[in-house]
């Protein structure tokens, strides 16, 4: 018996960059995740605490579903030469509560293991993942939401000409909303 997706058809969608392979979050991933979402540098910008083994559950279940329905979402982002988790990357549609509202644009984002910093490896990862949104959905613009005090996502969101237009409260914590028109800014 064959089970289609209700979402659009999954194009391709393993991704290469130099050092990298991007292929779509799955379920394999949950001790990666995991061991991630235990990192203090990596939660004190998201949520605050750790993350326990429900919630990364409940998250790796988000991000394989919007690939299934939707035909996009996050990457596992793995070195290429090791198999070596790095992190996850790519564009969602998180239907967030908060004012003013993202719309239907996707929103970015990017969760690095914190042995990646000052390597460049995010600014690949991103990259790579703003190419492919970009030349298969061609939305007129995404979006991200930061932390205020979270300076590497802000360079790295800058880097890419993500603009803030809005700093506003999303779950009880200051955000900051930033957004990129289709091919820069």
């Amino acid at each position: 018996m064959m089970i289609e997706s209700m979402g659009p058809p999954v194009r391709s969608t393993t991704l290469e960059t130099a050092r990298l392979v991007m292929t779509p979050v799955s379920l394999t991933d949950l001790p990666d995740v995991a061991a991630l979402w235990r990192e203090p540098d990596v939660y004190r910008h998201i949520g605050g605490r750790p993350f326990s083994e429900e919630d990364c559950w409940n998250r790796l279940l988000r991000d394989v579903g919007h690939w299934v329905t939707l035909g996009y979402g996050l990457w596992t982002v793995r070195m290429k030469a090791t198999g070596t988790y790095a992190g996850v990357a790519g564009f969602a549609d998180f239907r967030r509560e908060m004012s003013p509202s993202f719309g239907d644009a996707p929103e970015g984002g990017w969760v690095m293991a914190p042995w990646t910093q000052r390597q460049g490896l995010a600014s690949e990862a991103v990259g790579a993942a703003l190419d492919w949104v970009e030349a298969v959905l061609d939305p007129p613009r995404t979006v991200c939401m930061i932390a205020p005090d979270n300076q590497p996502s802000l360079r790295l969101a800058d880097r890419f000409g993500y603009a803030p237009y809005a700093a506003t409260q999303y779950k009880g914590s200051e955000v900051i909303l930033l957004e990129r028109p289709r091919g820069g800014g």
